[in-house]
């Protein structure tokens, strides 16, 4: 190996602990990130195109929670990128050449987004109404651009590509290779439709609890039809995504896809899992489905699984923990999709929402099911790629920063989240209950519509 780092057990759980919390925080914020701009612009462009006052008020109130969002995001943003320096520098130290790229490049992509979202947020009414919308998509372009940017770097640590080692040091080190290494296109799109699910759901599910309080007005209508629409067309498309995504995990890690489906002995014919646990190396209690994991892993129902038999038990993921997100992601995903689908039937026929208050009560519980679905995701990505940092070049253990004391720095970093999560949480309601817009001149249009 190129480095060799020693911390203690407790240290090195406590590093990978606040990596987790803090990746686990500023995801949600990320994603809404990505995908509340799109929601927002589509809101303003209906409200140009039909001159309907319901659209702009809710442009206008989204544009206003993007802001703090936004804001909450550079901190938690900027908190983990100290911690890749602080908790990894075996990893920085030795392979920020290759993958310091992106993250330059997403550095690029995040001011663009401030210096336009500025624009936008200030300029309602300053420009003409089509100068406005447009100056909202750099917004658009530049978060994708930014998800893009670090899903790749992530994806580089599961497909380590682009140089050469010799005598214990990293030569002709390829960047761009790097970047576009061969798990990025599969990663990056998943992750990217999978920021546009959160933000449909979870911003159509604040209307849902709106309206089974009996706020049922064509303002919180709206509010729940228009992101509940972008989810649902986007919820089928990533469905497919993900199977591809699958696909280039069983072509590249191999362990990972055994840890998920609790595979530990190489066959064909392998059946899919739903549900079990894994006890002293067998998957117990689960249902099979036959030849359903050969049929979906390589699309051929007699196609060899490689088991976690032929990798060294040192080497292997934590199976439980790998093999139950992997589930629940895939559950949440589905139970997502027929929502979706309920949505799509029912608008088919009526050009209405479903009248039933069970579709409010799934609507209301899809934001929290598709976060859920989302951290169980990056589980999967990130513990199925354990016990390696870059998967088969580096070891976690031996990237982790050797000075003790690291259990401190989680305990800090813990309550600066605890904090950070209140005050975002308090903004936001604050926000839900205030007038729809700030009382300002250059707001005419709708300062007199009141919300009930």
């Amino acid at each position: 190996m190129i480095l060799q780092l020693a911390a203690s057990p407790a240290d090195l759980m406590a590093a990978r602990m606040q990596m987790a919390l803090s990746l686990g925080w500023h995801i949600i914020v990320a994603c809404l990130g990505v995908g509340m701009p799109a929601v927002t612009l589509l809101a303003e462009w209906r409200g140009h195109r039909t001159g309907d006052v319901h659209y702009r008020l809710l442009a206008r109130r989204w544009a206003r929670a993007l802001g703090v969002l936004f804001a909450v995001g550079a901190v938690s943003g900027t908190i983990l990128s100290f911690e890749m320096g602080l908790l990894w520098p075996g990893l920085m130290g030795v392979y920020g050449e290759l993958i310091g790229l992106p993250f330059s490049l997403e550095g690029i992509a995040f001011f663009i987004e401030a210096i336009f979202l500025g624009v936008y947020l200030y300029a309602w009414d300053r420009l003409p109404p089509r100068a406005h919308l447009l100056s909202g998509l750099p917004i658009v372009l530049a978060g994708v651009a930014s998800a893009f940017f670090v899903v790749s770097a992530n994806a580089w640590m599961q497909r380590p590509s682009g140089f050469a080692v010799e005598g214990g040091r990293v030569v002709d080190a390829r960047p761009w290779e790097a970047m576009f290494n061969p798990a990025t296109p599969a990663l990056t799109v998943h992750m990217i439709l999978a920021a546009f699910m959160v933000s449909g759901f979870l911003m159509a599910s604040v209307y849902a609890v709106a309206m089974l309080r009996g706020r049922r007005d064509r303002y919180h209508r709206l509010g729940l039809l228009l992101p509940l629409s972008v989810a649902a067309i986007v919820t089928p498309v990533q469905i497919g995504v993900g199977d591809w995504a699958a696909h280039r995990v069983a072509a590249n890690q191999p362990v990972k896809l055994a840890a998920m489906e609790g595979v530990f002995t190489t066959a064909r014919a392998v059946p899919l899992h739903l549900g079990g646990i894994a006890v002293d190396g067998e998957l117990k209690y689960a249902l099979e489905i036959p030849y359903g994991l050969s049929l979906l892993a390589h699309w051929n129902p007699n196609a060899k699984i490689i088991g976690l038999d032929e990798t060294p038990p040192a080497d292997w993921p934590p199976v439980n923990i790998v093999h139950w997100a992997f589930q629940i992601m895939v559950g949440l995903g589905l139970a997502l999709l027929l929502l979706s689908i309920w949505l799509a039937l029912a608008w088919r026929r009526r050009r209405d929402l479903p009248r039933s208050r069970w579709f409010l009560r799934g609507t209301a519980a899809s934001g929290v099911a598709a976060v859920a679905a989302l951290e169980a995701g990056w589980v999967v990505t990130e513990v199925g790629r354990q016990p390696w940092i870059a998967f088969g070049v580096l070891r976690t253990a031996q990237a982790v920063n050797p000075v003790p004391g690291l259990v401190y720095g989680f305990a800090l970093v813990t309550a600066v989240y605890v904090v950070l999560t209140v005050a975002t949480v308090y903004v936001l309601r604050r926000l839900a209950r205030d007038v729809p817009v700030p009382v300002a001149p250059q707001e005419p249009d709708v300062t007199g519509f009141k919300v009930v």
